[in-house]
């Protein structure tokens, strides 16, 4: 429980939202509209970065110490796990893998059950791309901090770096990587 709280509520999803309403983001982009099946008439909402952050909290969640026992540290490795299996949406729209393959992959590397896959799988077979969507945010996030961390050295501060993460709301992940690399050319500007 431990992992979904940190996704869901803070710093995860509830945060990021929370950072887009009181940011200076104009209106189209604060209220994102999440009937997305009236693309394109509405502005995307941009999963890899939504989820991805969210995931990448659950790491960061790890990384303060935030897991009290070794149950829900298991737990945080068994939604990693989910998370990155969630590339069987590969194996569905690239590969044709049908449904019994998808549901078969996902049993045997998760510990969910046969019911929970399937539904699973049913979401991913009416929305291709999704799935993939938190493993490759997380990557980029962490890709991002790292190279962040690399040409600021004493200079990074992590906080800032979520904050100029989150303040700029959900956007596409080539965006978010030049945001970021906006903010390292400022803060090398500010030290010199």
């Amino acid at each position: 429980m431990a992992a979904l709280s940190m996704h869901e509520t803070v710093p995860g999803h509830h945060l990021a939202e929370s950072y887009s309403l009181v940011s200076d983001l104009p209106p189209f982009r604060k209220h994102m509209n999440w009937r997305v099946i009236s693309a394109p008439f509405y502005f995307p909402f941009f999963n890899s970065y939504l989820e991805g952050w969210a995931l990448y909290t659950e790491y960061l969640g790890e990384e303060m110490g935030i897991y009290r026992d070794d149950f829900e540290l298991m737990g945080r490795y068994i939604e990693e796990m989910f998370r990155a299996c969630k590339l069987v949406d590969t194996g569905l729209h690239y590969f044709g893998w049908d449904q019994e393959r998808a549901i078969e992959y996902l049993l045997n590397d998760t510990g969910y059950t046969r019911e929970g896959t399937a539904i699973e799988i049913d979401c991913y077979i009416t929305w291709p791309g999704q799935a993939c969507g938190y493993k490759i945010g997380e990557l980029k996030i962490k890709e991002l901090r790292q190279k962040a961390e690399k040409e600021l050295g004493p200079h990074f501060d992590l906080s800032e770096f979520h904050y100029t993460i989150l303040s700029n709301g959900p956007m596409p992940l080539y965006t978010l990587e030049n945001v970021i690399d906006s903010w390292i050319n400022d803060v090398i500007l500010r030290k010199v």
